[in-house]
């Protein structure tokens, strides 16, 4: 009985032992101090949905950041009176190259589907950070959030998305402070989202970065042109 005994106990801990063994550290949440040290990189040009989705697009511009400590690139714009700052993390970044290669594959083999909420996350959706705020002296709200990326056809013209999933700030216990975000995608021609991905591109950060500590400037004041249409 004794030799059974022992043997059921140590069978036990080998299986505890083995599964200890399987587990996987969570990954870390990504999450960025927007009052970290950044650089300004670039400017570039989207469309929104108008206000209420009335009336088809309209175009903003975004100014581009980028956070050396976080290794995180900020995309800053304003839309309907409230300023957002989206990052995007190396992950992400890459991401979004990828998606886009593969927006460029279906658009010239002619594969695009017309009229289906779903192509808005066709390629991948990946983590993203964002902190949201109406004025200065307003809540300043902030939460992971995903971010979706495909495609869509706004007045029957492709367009690739990035689609800014809503975020939720929980604000600290008792306070009346929480803050929704809204979902708001982001319409790129392949010609503007190209531009974006230069400024995602790891060799371009890491020649500003370099750049910088020699004390050259011209990196962080390179313009982006756009083409309007």
């Amino acid at each position: 009985m004794k030799i059974k005994y022992f043997f059921t106990v140590f069978l036990a801990l080998g299986l505890m032992l083995g599964a200890c063994g399987t587990v996987r550290t969570p990954k870390k949440e990504f999450i960025v101090d927007v009052n970290s040290p950044k650089i300004e990189i670039g400017g570039i040009e989207t469309q929104i949905d108008r206000l209420l989705s009335i009336g088809g697009l309209r175009k903003i511009n975004v100014t581009v950041y980028y956070y050396p400590q976080e290794d995180a690139v900020c995309l800053k714009y304003t839309a309907d009176f409230m300023t957002y700052n989206q990052f995007w993390s190396v992950d992400g970044r890459a991401a979004y190259i990828d998606a886009l290669a593969r927006y460029n594959e279906d658009y010239a083999a002619r594969n695009l589907v017309r009229n289906k909420l779903s192509t808005f996350k066709q390629y991948n959706t990946v983590q993203g950070y964002l902190v949201w705020q109406l004025h200065q002296y307003s809540v300043r709200a902030m939460a992971n959030m995903y971010v979706e990326l495909g495609y869509s056809f706004r007045n029957r013209a492709p367009y690739f998305t990035v689609n800014q999933r809503d975020a939720e700030y929980i604000a600290a216990i008792g306070s009346d402070d929480n803050r929704t975000s809204p979902t708001i995608p982001m319409y790129f021609t392949r010609a503007q989202a190209e531009n974006l991905a230069v400024l995602f591109d790891p060799e371009f950060l890491q020649a500003i970065v370099s750049n910088r500590s020699s004390g050259n400037e011209s990196f962080s004041e390179r313009d982006i042109q756009t083409d309007d249409y």
